[in-house]
């Protein structure tokens, strides 16, 4: 390994140590900013899903820590790695990144900021990563209980959107394009809360097969059967969407019961759900 890529890596670790002090989950990428471990499932015959549980390394996201001795182990595993991912999505921080491209010959920021003028938010003081093709990462922190997806200019064009299972590129990372560096100003910053005109934004909309009954009350209705229509690894995200919906709409309050009861007829317990119904209340200022 040449020297440089030597210094590379040994900076890449330290930047990630540093990250995890901060409660950050990561990961070694390679100069291509892909994960720096191969799936030791590639040669499988008929590969199945597996995020970790057979305790090998090499399986993206899913090996991101904030233990040290974790993360030296798996640098350790890697020393071609030259930088770090950070994975979104997870506790404390439940991290989501707006990542505002440059190459793609759009506007990026500029649809951002469309998008604030016209559902009424602001994006707070927060740390930004600039990339090397002089596009920025903005990192914001989301309610622990909604899973926010990631996504690929579907919330405007040039704005990727990194949410669980999903990583961001971290500062100090050497990659074939040049170095990510964090602008100056935010690096003492935490992870600013998102918007809740925003995480509206982000979260995934109602399916059109749930139809809306057209009878007195039919929005409530049609919003306890999105609830109950939440399969696994949804139904918190569907439950604070709707919950949220309803508070906006001025029918929070008589909706708490019965939102409750559809959220405990997917799985969650009553504790689970009036968690997060009270959470929506907060992020639509209405307080429980």
């Amino acid at each position: 390994m040449a020297t440089t890529d030597r210094q590379a890596t040994t900076l890449a670790l330290a930047h990630a140590l540093s990250a995890a002090e901060r409660g950050l989950a990561v990961l070694p990428l390679s100069r291509s900013k892909l994960p720096a471990l191969r799936s030791p499932h590639r040669d499988d015959p008929t590969p199945s899903p597996c995020h970790g549980a057979c305790g090998r390394l090499g399986h993206g996201v899913y090996d991101a820590s904030s233990d040290p001795d974790r993360i030296r182990e798996l640098f350790a595993a890697a020393p071609w790695a030259t930088g770090y991912g950070i994975a979104c999505g997870l506790p404390p921080h439940h991290l989501i990144g707006l990542d505002l491209d440059v190459k793609t010959g759009t506007d990026s920021s500029a649809a951002l900021r469309e998008l604030a003028l016209r559902h009424l938010f602001t994006i707070p003081p927060t740390v930004v990563v600039v990339t090397p093709s002089g596009g920025r990462h903005l990192w914001l922190s989301g309610p622990p209980e909604v899973v926010v997806p990631n996504s690929a200019g579907r919330l405007a064009p040039g704005i990727d959107i990194r949410g669980a299972g999903g990583y961001l590129v971290g500062p100090g990372s050497r990659t074939d394009q040049g170095v990510y560096a964090t602008a100056p100003g935010t690096a003492h910053l935490a992870p600013a809360p998102c918007p809740r005109s925003l995480l509206r934004l982000l979260l995934p909309p109602p399916r059109a097969h749930h139809p809306v009954p057209a009878s007195p009350g039919g929005h409530g209705q049609g919003l306890i059967q999105f609830v109950l229509a939440a399969h696994d690894g949804q139904r918190n995200t569907r439950l604070f969407w709707a919950a949220c919906r309803a508070y906006e709409d001025g029918i929070g309050p008589a909706l708490v019961d019965p939102l409750a009861e559809a959220a405990r007829a997917t799985g969650l317990s009553d504790r689970e759900a009036r968690a997060t119904i009270a959470s929506a209340a907060r992020m639509t200022g209405h307080l429980p």
